[in-house]
Order: structure tokens, then sequence, then C-alpha cells
């Protein structure tokens, strides 16, 4: 029988030996001039609690002169450090006592320490708790969220926000103290997702842009061409995703006309030879928004994007090709909530058609997947024979090398149709003899029946898996 009334002691003894100052062996200068301060700590708690402290007391160790180890953290403020450190022995922190900002700082020096027990709850609890301040505070969650590979679950808040209320996003720009940045902006009208008319991400664009020039004329009847030519310069990255021809003559008139110095020469002749001279607008030359309100996608390993690029793959389409059926991603188990087991895996999804499987390679950022058609089955052969595959020409295996990287990927359609699935009852999801196995926590990549490997390396362990039916 397991009892956790022991571990507030546990947790009181190991705060008491932080504040101890007979014990020490390590010395770590936190912070820059003029605030530096100067922590007590012990290699062993270090060493075992922080991956990046682990690595810099494996090369530094205690002399045999009795010289501590002296660490130096510039980075980071000797408040948050505090903090990170009282964490770090006693394994508890109390969110309350902080305002978000100090907790967001907690979450970068977390992420430089290594702590990933601490990110992923830092990132669950902003999620959860503070979702208001997140989306007036927009900007800065962006650009945190962006700066590395750790904060997934952020990205990810990120990215539905950006699809689902890109009005609340673009209300900063009303703001003369609040500003989205660059970047932001072209990833939200870059969005094929995005619930807004192509007139309102006109004139969000120009108004950012008068907004990052405040002594250009509000009126454009009375800029001169140097106006002209820094207004172009400041929107010469967003331009190129404002989707024109989805504009009627009437707004094309009336929004875009005034402004034509900024436009490209091309664009603006070929602009107007569509709204006032042509005589046919039936084709139109922009790729129309998706305006479904609910689409989304319960994971925490891909975000709308990938699922919008495996849609494509299942109707065999190119990627550069416009997305004809957005399927909705049914979610039909999680490794983290129903188990990583093969019995749990084929009493769920036994006889599901249509199924996706997503893999999160632990302690990387790499993705694996497969899509299978026809559905499992619980097989109980001794050992993998012909009788255990089920055959199938539009099964596929992938992988993202990077999962924040889309453009980053393998696909690998099947090549013996005959060997295309595995279903055996204490496997998990498996494709061909081999290519993508599961089994557990771990699995296996090697290449027999598809058509090229979607990793080097054949081993790997997981971290999360997820299966999703895939529905019209």
């Amino acid at each position: 029988m397991k009892n956790n009334k022991f571990l507030p002691i546990l947790s009181k003894n190991l705060l008491e030996i932080l504040n101890d100052n007979e014990y020490y062996d390590v010395t770590i200068e936190v912070g820059n001039d003029p605030y530096v301060k100067i922590f007590r700590a012990h290699m062993v708690i270090l060493h075992y609690r922080s991956t990046f402290l682990q690595k810099i007391l494996t090369t530094n160790k205690r002399k045999n002169d009795g010289t501590l180890v002296h660490i130096k953290l510039p980075n980071i403020s000797p408040d948050i450090f505090e903090i990170i450190l009282r964490y770090i022995y006693g394994g508890s922190i109390s969110l309350d006592e902080h305002d978000i900002r100090n907790i967001i700082d907690i979450l970068v020096a977390g992420n430089e320490l290594g702590l990933q027990e601490l990110i992923d709850y830092l990132q669950s609890f902003l999620i959860e708790t503070k979702a208001n301040w997140m989306e007036q505070n927009f900007n800065l969650i962006y650009q945190k969220s962006f700066e590395n590979d750790s904060f997934l679950e952020l990205q990810k808040y990120c990215t539905d926000i950006i699809t689902k209320k890109p009005n609340k996003i673009f209300k900063s720009l009303n703001s003369s103290s609040i500003s989205i940045s660059e970047k932001l902006l072209v990833s939200l009208i870059q969005s094929d997702i995005l619930q807004i008319d192509e007139i309102q991400v006109w004139n969000h664009v120009l108004k950012w842009g008068l907004a990052q020039n405040p002594e250009l004329p509000s009126d454009p009847a009375n800029f001169s061409e140097e106006d002209f030519d820094t207004l172009r310069n400041s929107l010469q990255n967003c331009i190129p995703h404002i989707r024109f021809y989805n504009l009627s003559s009437d707004e094309f008139s009336n929004e875009v006309l005034p402004y034509n110095q900024i436009l490209p020469k091309e664009l603006y002749e070929d602009l107007l030879e569509y709204f006032l001279y042509s005589d046919d607008q039936l084709v139109k030359n922009s790729k129309p928004r998706m305006t479904t309100k609910e689409i989304n996608i319960d994971s925490k390993i891909i975000t709308i994007k990938h699922a919008e690029l495996i849609s494509k793959w299942i109707d065999k389409l190119e990627n550069t090709d416009e997305i004809e059926n957005f399927y909705k991603f049914k979610l039909l188990l999680r490794g983290s909530r129903d188990g990583f087991t093969p019995n749990k895996f084929h009493e769920i999804c036994n006889n599901q058609p249509n199924t996706i499987t997503v893999v999160k390679v632990k302690d990387s950022n790499e993705v694996l997947g497969g899509y299978n058609p026809i559905g499992w089955e619980s097989n109980e052969f001794n050992e993998i024979c012909d009788e255990a595959f089920s055959a199938t020409k539009d099964s596929f295996i992938f992988s993202f090398n990077d999962i924040n990287n889309i453009e980053r990927f393998i696909l690998s359609h099947i090549k013996n149709k005959e060997y295309a699935i595995l279903s055996l009852c204490n496997f998990g999801p498996s494709f061909g003899g081999g290519d993508l196995d599961l089994y557990e926590d771990r699995g296996q990549c090697f290449n027999y029946d598809y058509e090229k490997p979607i990793r080097e390396i054949t081993k790997f362990s997981m971290e999360e898996y997820e299966v999703f039916q895939i529905i019209r």
C-alpha cells in the first residue's frame, strides 16, 4: 500500500538541507551586475534534478584540493532562481504567490535548466487558469512559446487562438501601447483557417503598418512619395499573403486603390485589370480561407497544420495542392490517459477504420506516425506470420524530424500491400513487418514493406502516443 503522507516531511527536510550552510559543495553565481547573488547547493541533488546542471557538474567535478565547483548563470535573475532552487529541493511550487510575468520567467529559466517536469506543469497551469490574461497579452505569449522547442503546449494554444479568435489578437492593433510583432502578424495572415473577411485582414495589416510609423498622415491622400515608401517597407513581408482576389470590386476600389503605391507594380497592374477592366471575374487567383468555425484537433502532439497535411496525404494530394477535405480527427486513445499496453490499444481501437497513429519520441521533437484505412484486429499467433497481416494499398507512414518545422517530413507509402498492416494481440499499432511497430512504451522502425525508412535510428522510446479516427 502506497502512502504519500510522508512526502511533505521529506520535502521539508530537503529544504532544510538547502538552508544549511555547513555541508554545501557547490556555489552558483546568478544574475548580472549590479544584481548578482551567490547560492550554496549540493552537487548530488543538482545532478539528479537538472539535466543542464548535471552536464556542468559532470565536467567540473570538485578538485582534490577542496576547491568548490562554481557555476555561473547570468541569464537568470536571482529572485527567479531562488524560486526554482526551492522547487529543485522541495519538489513543489506555489504559483499563487507569483504574478503571471514571474511565472513566465520561471518557465523560461526552467527550460534553460532542463526541468521538463516543471515546464509541463507551468504550461498546463497557464493554459488552464490564465487563458484570459494570455489572450490579452498574446504577443508576449507567442514570442516566448516559439523561442525554443520545449513549449509545445503553449505553441498549440497559440495556434488554436490564431485559428479561432483572430479578432482578439488584432484588437491589440487598436492600442497605442501594444503592437503585435511582424512575425505574429505574418503568421496570422498566412493562415488558411482564419475566420475573418479578407477586407478585414487588409485593414488590420494597414493599421499595423501605420502604427509602426506614427509620423505618417492618417489620410493616404496626404501621403508624399517618401511616406508611401516608408509604409511599403514596413509591409513588404505582409502584402504577399493578402488574398486580394477574394475582395469585392467595391472593397478594392475603396480600400486598396488609395494605397496602390505600396503594392508591387506587377501585382497592382494585375489587380487593376481584374477588378476594373475584366468582364469575366469567375476565376479568382487567391486561395479562399476556410471558414469552418469548429476546426480543432484534441492532440498533445500535433497541430491543425499537421492535420491539414495528413488530410492531403490521405486524399493523395500534393503538399502544394488546395485542401479538398479537412477531416475531423476524433481522439480514440492517448497513451498518458489510457495506458500504453497493447491490450488497451486493441480494446479501444479494434475494428475502427481510418485511423491515424502519432507518436512523440522521448527526449526529442520528433514525431512518427501512420495511417491505417482498414482497421485493427487481435490475432493471437505465437509469431509474426502471413495470417497476421492485412492488405491495403492506401496506408502510409511518416515522420516529422522537428514538430515545429512542418516542412521537414518523410512520407513513405506502402510498397508490399499484402503486408501493409500487422495486427497482433501483443503489439500496438504496427505497419509492415517492422517499418513502424509499437509495443508498450517502445517502438522500432526498419524498412521492409514501405517505400523508404522514416528514421535513421531503428529503436526509440515513446513519450506519448495518440490514435485518431478520421471522419469526413
